[in-house]
Parts: C-alpha cells; structure tokens; sequence
C-alpha cells in the first residue's frame, strides 16, 4: 500500500481505491483550493489545501471504522466517501458556495452528477463501488453518513486540528485519536462512548474558539465579503457559466477577477481590503438587518451609496446567518443514556452566548469613504450610532 507523509497525522497508508482516486482530475484540483481561503490574508502560514484535508479526512475515517469494527464493502463506500467529499467545492471554498447555490440550487456536498460526470465515477465503478451511494454518505445520509458529515464527523476532528497547526492557533487542537477510539454506534446513531463529556466538550470549545479567532477574523470577513460580491459581477459581466466557474481553483479565478473585476480584484490580490464603516451586534442591530437576505443587502448596498454620494460597487454590506450551534446536538452517553450534549453539559450555555455575543453585522468601504458610508448606513438601516465602527 503506498503511504503519504502527512503535516498533521504522519504517514497516511491509502487503500487501492483511495490510491486511484487521487490521480483523478477532480480531487487534485484540490490541490490547488486553499482550505481556508481569505483566513490566508490574516495567518500566512495557513496556505495548506483541500487536498490534505481530503486525506486526512480519509485517515480518520479508516481509524474510525477500524476501531468501530466496520469492514468489507461498507468500509470501502466510507473512505471513498472521506477522500472525495470536497471535490465539490468552487474557488476558494466556503466564500464563493453561496453565489455556486443560488444559481444552481445546490451545495457543494451534492455530488451525485459530479461523481458520474468525472472519471471518479469510473474509478469507483471499476472498484465494485457504487457512485451513488458514495454520493449518499457525503451527504450524511444514513448510519455511517454521520461519520462522513455528522455532528460527530472526521471532516469537523480533522480541519480543526490542521487549521490550528497551520495558523499556529492552538485553541483548534484537539484530541481526535481518542475522538475516534470513543465513537460507537446507539439504535444507529453515532455517539461518543460512556465517560466522554469532556472529550466532546473539548470538540465544541475548539470550534467555538477557532470560529471567533480564526473563521470569522473581521479582516477575512471583509475579504470573503469582496471576493464574493466580484465573483457575483463576474458572472453578471462575462459569458463564464457557473458549471464552468465552479470547476476554476483559486488562481484561475483571481486572474479573472483582476481581469473582469478590476475594481475588488486588484484589491484582493494586493490585500488593499475596504475598512468596517459599521460593525454592530445582536443586541445593536435591528432584527429586520439581522434577518437580511442577499437581495436586502444588495439593495441596501444601493441605498447606502446612494445616500453617500458613492459608486455601489464601493460598499458592501454583510449580514451573516444567526450564529447557530450544531455541536451542540452532538450524542454523548451518559449513566448508560444517550444525552444530547446539551443537556449534559453546563458548558454548552454559555459557548452559545458567546457564539450570540460575537455575532457582528458589518458595512465595508474603501478607507477614504468610511466616515460617509458610515453615516448613510445608519439612517438607511436604522442602526444606533454606537454600530459606527
């Protein structure tokens, strides 16, 4: 079997389908996707890939069922299902995922055209495996889904400790290799075994801290911000369809933007990112601003410009998602029950006020034209004047 040195997890030893499955087109494009996108812009050294996450999601996952006792043709779906499960995403991951959505309806977990339009499909076919059900299990669809995408997953124990080894963070860094020895399955749900609480609460405390330190930096903000309002113009101004835009990696679509989008593109590819005009919490934000949909914040853009004596394309305004708290649900056995994390755990309380409590609302602007967008946000949103970032 031919093994892989890996930064985080040391030598990854690949099964002859996995070995396959990495020449394809479509899982070394990942090589060429940055795992964490505009984070890169605030921690240089996070430059690694969706290609090493993939194997070391793959990797958790062989332990996972090694010590779950999953074997045969189920364990075979399983890791095929951890290796390709981010071939769906478009240029810089995350931050282009909602302008893929809205013009195909779909997230980049839906992989079953993919998985038969590539020469996946035909690898995994030519290992008795079947596309669809590989497809399946990257969604999280039934028992050994959640493995795959759970609140329990190897995808979540594995970004966490590389994104914190990357970055050099440390609150990311986890204990995955008991995370994995503790997985059992209770009426064909994953959970983590009698005497866990606090391996599980270690899990969520180092999502919620590296959410606020690492993912949601308002420096990356701003960046995502920009780069998906000139992905949306790219679009708009060019005949490049989505399937085709989907397909690019990071560098094809920075090229185009500096080329099609001069306006934001030059700015992200030099790091001459606008500033926060306003930058508002929960409690500061009206709830008609929190509940924004992106049609309300490209017509708020307008207004606000209008208002300012602005170009549009000089604000943007980002209202994201309630904070929600996934990890939350995760299954923990407790006295020889099944508790939700929950309610096992007074822990859980007061990550999620934390989580409510970091929730910002933010307008951005070119640096010389923050005091006029700020003031022109205020009265088109409604906004107290402590938002004034």
């Amino acid at each position: 079997m031919t093994a892989i040195k890996d930064s985080v997890h040391d030598y990854v030893t690949l099964c002859p389908v996995a070995a396959d499955l990495l020449d394809t087109d479509a899982v070394q494009r990942l090589r060429h996707i940055k795992q964490l996108s505009t984070v890169r812009l605030v921690y240089p050294s996070a430059s690694h890939t969706r290609f090493e996450h993939s194997l070391g999601v793959y990797h958790l996952a062989s332990r996972a069922l090694s010590f779950l006792g999953v074997e045969g043709d189920r364990a075979r779906h399983v890791r095929a299902a951890a290796l390709v499960h981010d071939v769906g995403h478009g240029p810089y991951g995350h931050q282009t995922e909602e302008v893929i959505r809205r013009r195909t309806g779909r997230d980049h977990d839906e992989l079953g055209d993919l998985l038969e339009q590539t020469e996946i499909g035909a690898v995994l076919r030519g290992h008795d495996l079947s596309p669809s059900r590989v497809a399946e299990l990257v969604r999280g669809e039934g028992e050994l889904g959640q493995l795959v995408s759970g609140e329990l997953d190897v995808d979540r124990m594995d970004y966490l400790v590389r994104d914190a080894h990357h970055t050099g963070v440390p609150y990311g860094t986890i204990d995955h290799e008991r995370l994995v020895r503790e997985l059992q399955y209770r009426d064909g749900e994953l959970v983590l075994a009698e005497g866990n609480v606090a391996t599980a609460e270690s899990l969520l405390l180092a999502r919620a801290l590296m959410d606020s330190t690492v993912y949601r930096h308002h420096v990356s903000r701003i960046a995502g911000a920009m780069l998906e309002r000139a992905s949306e113009r790219l679009l708009e101004r060019t005949e490049t369809d989505v399937a085709t835009f989907r397909r690019m990696a990071d560098h094809d679509l920075l090229v185009r933007l500096r080329e099609d989008v001069p306006e934001l593109g030059r700015r992200i590819e030099h790091r001459d990112l606008y500033k926060r005009a306003i930058w508002g919490g929960l409690d500061e934000v009206p709830a008609s601003v929190v509940e924004m949909r992106h049609e309300d914040e490209r017509t708020a853009e307008r207004e606000i410009a209008d208002r300012a004596g602005v170009d549009e394309a000089a604000v943007v305004v980002d209202a994201p998602p309630r904070p929600g708290f996934k990890e939350a649900d995760t299954r923990v056995v407790v006295d020889g029950v099944v508790q939700r994390l929950e309610d096992a755990s007074s822990l859980v309380s007061g990550l999620r006020d934390a989580r409510r409590g970091g929730w910002r609302m933010g307008v951005y602007a070119p640096e010389e034209l923050v005091p006029e967008v700020a003031a022109a946000a205020v009265d088109v949103l409604g906004l107290p004047e402590s938002t004034v970032a």
